[in-house]
């Protein structure tokens, strides 16, 4: 799955591509959340949202939840994080249909915290 997927973009050796790939080799982001990092694969990035040891990843990676089943992915994060000298708990069909049920939520991967703006209720007229 990793190869057929995953390969071109984050390399063989999982070190990605500088400045434009993030690599998978123990980072919070693979190491991490599970949900957190099932939701980046199936809504993809637009590209600039990881940072890793201050290096910004711009390369917008495309959402893959109509492309992949939800084993499908599990077997390609549970590789992911089993492989390139890290070591981590398995990703199940279970944690990835959690991740597709709140897909549509981003996943909270950007560097600045999101800015809440109050909503102004109309006045009711009586």
């Amino acid at each position: 799955m990793y190869a057929a997927t995953c390969l071109a973009c984050h390399q063989a050796d999982g070190l990605g591509v500088q400045r434009m790939n993030p690599p998978l080799v123990k980072t919070k982001w693979v190491m991490g959340d599970k949900k957190a990092l099932a939701k980046i694969v199936l809504n993809g990035l637009k590209g600039g949202e990881i940072e890793i040891d201050g290096d910004d990843f711009h390369n917008p990676m495309p959402p893959l939840a109509a492309q992949l089943s939800d084993q499908q992915i599990a077997d390609a994060l549970t590789y992911v994080r089993n492989s390139f000298g890290n070591k981590a708990g398995a990703v199940t069909v279970a944690d990835v249909k959690a991740a597709r049920g709140t897909a549509a939520a981003p996943v909270p991967v950007t560097k600045k915290p999101a800015v809440k703006t109050p909503v102004k209720k109309a006045p009711v007229k009586h």
